[in-house]
């Protein structure tokens, strides 16, 4: 992850979408693909997976899939570059003695710890975004209008850039105050305890995100037109979720992604979908879509996500534990870091967790990948539109490399790749047809 993505997952938790479009007609088959089973007529003839999957890739031009792996190639390059820029931005900040520097000011303005981390905390965060700022601009803005899919001016993109911000100075001091509480408090056993505060505050992110942190950079409001709402209502009551309201967000003001997501748990969960899909997909595509977030619900994964992270998180500390230690006996006092509650070691502590979630990265991306499978098992079940849910998956190929090889999928993608995606789709189908009579 880059700095600012990995400094903030809150970021990521917020960018939810939306708006509304009128209902879509149905989607056409792919260009040669073979006739539905009509038990009147007879039997139809075999269903070909592979030729219907290579009919749906073929929707991509070449000059578009050049485009998009482009695009999806680069980012991996920018993975590199972000981890390698966050390591130069902690080495400066420590080698110079900045962050000595700076609490050496905080300790000078009181002498209350906690205040000390608050006051230490707020330049942090401002300097720290200050430097990764011509990366955050490059890969963030202008590679975006590059590829066509940043829909903002510049000043609007500012604009959401410093509402993150002031996030980040609300929610950084107070992870940081409990973090330092607890290496002051637990010398030995900080690392453990430091771990179920990182998971407790991601917790607490997950739940205030969807009311609190998306409506600073979206426009969320309940999705009104009955023709979209009650087939994706009478889907989440088929299989147990009580759902009352979908929300659309208004994600065409950033960019031109077709997105939909399951945020929060316990009492603000919610079901959203961005304005880009509503107006770009017909009402099959939607409900697969639909079916597939459901599946995110039904299926458990943001408690099981929890307990995931939750185990990596304490892998990790126990790794800083053993890191950091030994970081500041050979360059503590060139540093004048004086050991794990001082918080002029925040950038080594930031340093060592990126190198461990960099390293990591192949770990967490196959997990995620797996939990996205099953949702896509599940919605292809829920919604039974395997056309809707493949078309889509070209839709979402469009910036992301849409037939990439086994170790580039493994190491890079936190999803199913739009070829395995359409092929599970088609096989999905081939198997139903045998079955049922299908449905249009």
């Amino acid at each position: 992850m880059d700095v600012t993505t990995k400094r903030w997952v809150l970021t990521a938790l917020c960018l939810a979408l939306a708006a509304f479009a009128a209902p879509a007609q149905d989607e056409p088959a792919p260009e040669g693909e073979l006739a539905s089973l009509d038990f009147e007529s007879g039997p139809a003839e075999p269903f070909d997976v592979e030729a219907a999957t290579d009919a749906y890739l073929a929707r991509l031009s070449p000059e578009e899939r050049e485009r998009s792996d482009s695009y999806f190639e680069g980012g991996y390059w920018l993975r590199l570059w972000g981890f390698l820029y966050g390591l130069g931005v902690a080495w400066l900040l420590l080698g110079t003695g900045l962050s000595a520097g700076l609490r050496d000011l905080a300790q000078r303005v009181t002498r209350f710890w906690a205040v000390h981390v608050v006051v230490f905390a707020v330049p942090y965060v401002v300097l720290t975004t200050l430097l990764v700022f011509p990366l955050t601009l490059y890969q963030g803005f202008f590679r975006e209008r590059r590829y066509g899919l940043a829909t903002q001016t510049l000043g609007e993109w500012l604009g959401d850039q410093v509402k993150g911000l002031g996030v980040g100075l609300v929610l950084t001091p107070l992870l940081l105050v409990a973090l330092y509480a607890v290496f002051r408090r637990a010398p030995r056993s900080w690392w453990l305890w430091g771990a179920g505060v990182a998971l407790v505050f991601l917790m607490f992110v997950l739940l205030i995100a969807p009311v609190y942190i998306a409506p600073i950079f979206n426009a969320y409001e309940p999705l009104e037109d009955p023709a979209v709402v009650e087939p994706i209502l009478a889907m989440a009551r088929a299989n147990g979720v009580a759902a009352e309201k979908v929300y659309q967000f208004d994600a065409s003001r950033q960019s031109t992604r077709i997105s939909a997501n399951v945020s929060g748990f316990l009492g603000t969960m919610r079901i959203s979908l961005n304005d880009n899909l509503l107006e770009r997909s017909t009402l099959p595509e939607v409900e697969a879509v639909m079916g597939h977030e459901l599946g995110h619900y039904v299926l458990n994964h943001i408690y099981e996500s929890i307990v995931f992270f939750g185990v990596v998180l304490v892998a990790g500390f126990a790794f800083l534990r053993w890191s950091f230690d030994r970081a500041v006996a050979r360059w503590g006092g060139r540093w004048r870091v004086r050991g794990i509650a001082d918080v002029a070691g925040l950038p080594l502590l930031g340093a060592i967790l990126s190198v461990f979630f960099f390293v990591l990265t192949p770990v967490t991306n196959t997990y995620v990948r797996v939990n996205e499978a099953e949702a896509d098992v599940f919605g292809l079940n829920a919604a039974r539109q395997p056309d809707g849910f493949a078309s889509t998956a070209i839709k979402l190929s469009e910036y992301r490399k849409l037939d990439p090889g086994p170790l580039e999928e493994w190491i890079f993608y936190d999803h199913p790749s739009g070829r395995a995606r359409v092929e599970m789709a088609m096989r999905w189908k081939a198997e139903s047809r045998a079955e049922e009579p299908w449905r249009p």
